[in-house]
This record gives C-alpha cells, structure tokens and sequence, in this order.
C-alpha cells in the first residue's frame, strides 16, 4: 500500500503539515509517519537528484521574486482582476506556443474543463475522447462530467499514448480529443512525432478538435526535436502548467485562438477564478520561463544518464529483477519498479536518505501489484552534479539496505 492518497501527487506527495487526528485508523497514521519521516530524510539530506522548491520554507520561496525585477517592471501598478503583469505573462506564453492568445487560470483543473466547455459548445458534442490514465480521470474526482457537464469516453487504458488506429477506428462520435503529453501515469511517456502527428490527423479525419492537456508539455522539445511552437501548432488549443516544470508558485495557462480565449475567460469568471490580485504567481511563472526554462533539455539529458547508471547500478547489485520506465526517459521523470513489498522498498530507501545524506529515491512507492511496487524518480538541477559512478555508488547502497529489509520481512 503506497503512504501517499490517490489524488494528484504533485498536490499531495510533498505536503508534510497532514495532522494526526484522534481515532484515526492506525493503518493511516503508519502510512502518515512514514511519509514525515520520508520528507525529513529528504530535508536533511546532502544530495538528491532533486530539490523541489515546493518543500522549501516561506522565506526560501520568496526568494524567488528576487530576481522578478529582471523579468518585469516592479514599478508598474499591481494587477487588478488579470490585468498588468497578468496579461503580460499570457502575451509571453502566447508567444511561446505560436497561439493568438492565451489566458491565465488559477488551476490546470480549472483551465481544461473550460477550455473543452468552450470547444463543446462550438462543436455540439460534449464529448471528450482522452486516456484512462489522463489526470481528469484520476486526479480530479469527476469534474468534467459533474462540473462541466462534459462526457468522458476512453480511447484506451493501455499505459502507453493511443494510436491514431485506436482515435480512428473508436466506436462512437466525439467533440474533443485530449492528448495528455507527456503522460505521467504511465511513466511520463510520449509518443513519436510522427506518431502525434498521425493521432492528430486521425482526430481531424473525425471532425474532432484536438485539446493538449500539456502541463509538462515545457519539457517535451527534446524528446521531439521540435520548438515549442511546433508542438503547440498541431492542437487546436493548449493548456501549460507554471509549476509542474518551472517551479512557479502555481498557476496554468490555456492557448488558443482569440475568440475561444476571450469566451475561457467568461467562463473563467464564472468558474470562481478571476482573482483580485495574482501578481505573485504570475512574477514567479516569468521568472520560471526565464531561468527554468531554458535549461530543461539539460535536465533531460541528464535524466538519461542517471536512468542508465541507475539500471547498471540495480542489476549489478544482484537484484532478481527491476525496471526503469521509459528505459531512455522521454522527459527529465521516470519510473523505477521493483520486485518487493512497498512496505521494504520504503524503509530501504528513507534509511539511506538518513544513514548516507543520499536520496536516490526521494518520492513515495506505490503497489503495482503482489510483491510489485514502482516509484517516481524526478531529475533536476541537483542531478547535474551527480556523475553516472555516483548513481551506481547510491543503487549498491540502496540494495545493501533492500536485503537488510527483505530478510527481516
């Protein structure tokens, strides 16, 4: 059983404040104090492959804004109600995807059910073809059909991207078709270019709109090989996310063409998300697609290098069997799966984080199945200090403690 709840884990696997209530079940309050004892580990560790900026303390995340003044003029007055800086990050973003407009949201939840509202109500189908694995259907707790009044139908549950054979020969009609890229249930994978491509096209052939749910989709050039722009031109509308890949303090956009941009933010309106003021989130998303931005390739390429040295590391520990999925990763995130008890793989891993200042595995394991367990392994700035040899180094301790803990189960 994995110590963290099956909602979206960028929201839940890091938060440390959960409280221990009385009468909680006692299976509960195990899962919740090993995952404080998790996120301690990682606090106080001396290396990581990451160093996730949502974990850091108040005055840490403030210190992002000291740099806001080379982004923006701090002498401008305030947003009002998605004004100034607002509508300075959404001509930025606009921009950067090759749309007429974009349009901020306070949620990605928020942004995609207006966004396929909109195509809905332009097409006259509400229905969405999207994946089993799309985060509307497991993260968000059925808004589309019970907020938005949206259909979802799916094209496949397979854990790999749908095929244009599958969007083409689907079994029933559909407005929309939303494309989760990269998608991270799966292991954050992607599909080829021509592969997109020719799902797009399959889509068209249905008179369908094509929706990217792109909240890494920052992250996906170099899988590509393609511009942001160009990626971006292949759907009818996008939806980015700021603090999935440029450590913003949070906030979405969605992009698109002017009119279903100017009828979103009606809606957005409606929706509860036209905040009085935003000026923070939105300096910290410029600021993220000033530093961060750029240097995400970098992070990709060393993803790959850390994935191989850790799956030579791991086999030659002499463990039965483990996986690293995709095997060369398609954005800066992967997954690892192991053959053990995520109760042993979790004491394993938070012992080395406290015994050796090393985290290899910082996130929480989930149950794949008997004796199956997988985690999630997230590559960034952290990592690029880290050579091949030091991840190998970190996966023979790591399997030192895996034994230790198997041999007491």
């Amino acid at each position: 059983m994995s110590d963290t709840a099956r909602q979206d884990p960028d929201q839940d696997q890091d938060e440390d404040q959960a409280e221990h209530r009385p009468g909680r079940d006692p299976e509960e309050e195990r899962l919740l104090r090993r995952r404080e004892r998790r996120i301690a580990a990682y606090r106080g560790a001396e290396r990581a492959l990451a160093r996730l900026g949502l974990l850091d303390s108040l005055r840490d995340r403030l210190a992002l804004l000291d740099s806001a003044a080379d982004v923006y003029d701090l002498d401008e007055t305030s947003d009002i109600y998605g004004n100034g800086v607002v509508e300075a990050l959404e001509e930025k973003v606009a921009g950067l995807l090759g749309k007429e407009a974009a349009a901020f949201f306070p949620t990605g939840t928020m942004a995609q059910q207006v966004a396929l509202r909109c195509w809905a109500g332009r097409t006259g189908d509400p229905t969405v073809a999207l994946h089993a694995l799309a985060h509307p259907e497991v993260y968000e707790r059925n808004a589309f059909s019970q907020v938005s009044g949206l259909r979802p139908v799916h094209v496949t549950s397979e854990p790999r991207q749908p095929t244009a054979d599958e969007v083409r020969g689907f079994e029933e009609p559909f407005g929309a078709l939303m494309l989760e890229l990269p998608l991270r249930d799966a292991g954050f994978v992607l599909p080829s270019w021509e592969e997109l491509t020719e799902v797009v096209e399959a889509a068209r052939e249905r008179d369908a709109v094509v929706h990217f749910d792109g909240a890494r989709l920052w992250e996906t050039t170099a899988h590509f090989g393609r511009s942001l722009e160009e990626i971006a031109d292949l759907a009818d509308s996008v939806y980015v996310s700021f603090y999935k890949s440029l450590e913003a303090f949070g906030g979405a956009a969605l992009a698109g063409p002017r009119t279903l941009v100017e009828e979103a933010k009606t809606w957005r309106h409606r929706y509860g998300g036209a905040l009085f003021q935003q000026f923070p989130t939105a300096l910290s998303a410029l600021v993220g697609l000033e530093r961060q931005l750029p240097r995400l390739p970098e992070y990709v390429a060393q993803a790959r290098v850390v994935a191989a040295a850790l799956r030579e590391g791991l086999a030659a520990a002499g463990l039965p069997w483990s996986r690293v999925h995709p095997e060369v990763p398609h954005t800066y995130d992967f997954q690892v799966w192991l053959p053990y008890d995520v109760d042993v793989v979790s004491e394993a891993a938070i012992r080395q984080a406290e015994e050796t200042g090393t985290v290899l595995f910082a996130n929480a394991w989930d149950r794949k199945g008997p004796g199956l367990c997988a985690t999630e392994v997230y590559v960034r700035e952290a990592a690029l200090a880290w050579t091949a040899d030091d991840v190998k180094t970190a996966a023979a301790e790591f399997a030192t403690r895996l034994a230790e803990e198997n041999g007491k189960g």
